[in-house]
């Protein structure tokens, strides 16, 4: 994947919230399913704990309902009620990301280059649609961060906040995707998780989350998997539409998609378990499988075409 070196980038659409570091308390976060460790560890047990209850959380929604109703968390974003003004990027971002050369040279800004495109295609496709696009941030943060859905640390992945519409990512999740899930990596496989990110966020713009309720019970056919395939194939159909966003010098190339693909199937519910508990067990995915996965991403990617994505109509 290759900038267009002369693309003004947009940093002020990232928020650098490192410097500050972890929450106070000892530096460590409770995951889901009671389990302690220290935030960024890896410890043996407590993995593979976060692996067989926690799949939901390596890398999708954090829902609402991980702290409370959303109406008790106010809205953060300033984006409730209509598009807030940009705040300036921190971190040095504005200085380090100012164009498309950049981002081909830093992975920071190449954060910044992929959100800056995805955030272009989707205000035009929703335009298009008659509905309003409203940005997303992306918020880099290492090791623990308070979000309007309460405290999370890197161990639950990337992940979408529909309580304060941000993405957050903590960049070392890339290290473990490909050192402890087996995914290929690259820069395209990072572009598809934010991509998938954002994919949530127009979900929760159209209301799609609203129709589901609080329904966030696991299983192969429920609507947790299916709100996550459409995340995959939203992911898919920007990919195909990058090019027109002007942020990159051509499409992308078939080894791009590969890695995206590799991604995919790492995370994938049956692969996760098989990692985890040595068995598949259905009754309990919240993402879908790795055939699924690939499926959806690739059904997004072939048409370029978010009315494809109807993943709870019929089998998946």
């Amino acid at each position: 994947m290759q900038f267009d070196d002369d693309k003004p980038l947009d940093p002020s659409q990232v928020e650098d919230a490192r410097a500050s570091g972890p929450r106070p308390g000892g530096g460590f976060g409770r995951m889901p399913g009671g389990c302690m460790l220290p935030i960024g560890g890896r410890g043996g047990g407590c993995l593979l704990l976060i692996l067989a209850v926690g799949a939901m959380f390596l890398f999708g929604i954090i829902p609402t309902s991980f702290t409370g109703d959303p109406g008790e968390q106010g809205d953060p974003g300033g984006q409730g009620g209509g598009q807030a003004p940009s705040a300036p990027a921190t971190g040095n971002l504005a200085e380090r990301c100012k164009t498309g050369a950049d981002a081909d040279q830093s992975e920071d800004c190449r954060v910044v280059g992929t959100v800056n495109s995805i955030q272009t295609y989707w205000r035009r496709a929703l335009r298009d649609g008659g509905e309003t696009y409203r940005p997303a941030k992306t918020v880099l943060f290492t090791r623990a961060i308070e979000t309007g859905c309460g405290a999370a640390d890197s161990a639950v992945g990337p992940f979408y906040c529909p309580a304060d519409r941000r993405v957050y990512l903590d960049l070392t999740f890339f290290d473990t995707l490909q050192r402890d899930f087996g995914a290929e990596g690259g820069p395209f496989a990072q572009a598809y998780v934010i991509a998938h990110e954002y994919g949530h966020h127009v979900q929760n713009l159209l209301g799609t989350m609203d129709q589901l309720g609080r329904d966030s019970r696991p299983g192969a056919d429920s609507p947790s998997v299916r709100l996550e395939l459409q995340a995959d194939c939203y992911a898919g159909v920007w990919a195909r539409n990058a090019v027109k966003t002007g942020f990159y010098e051509q499409p992308f190339s078939q080894n791009d998609i590969q890695q995206a693909l590799s991604a995919a199937a790492a995370v994938g519910d049956d692969s996760i378990q098989r990692r985890s508990q040595g068995r598949v067990t259905p009754d309990a995915f919240t993402h879908g499988t790795s055939e699924q996965r690939e499926k959806w991403f690739s059904t997004g990617y072939d048409s370029g075409d978010p009315q494809r994505c109807d993943t709870f109509s019929g089998r998946i």
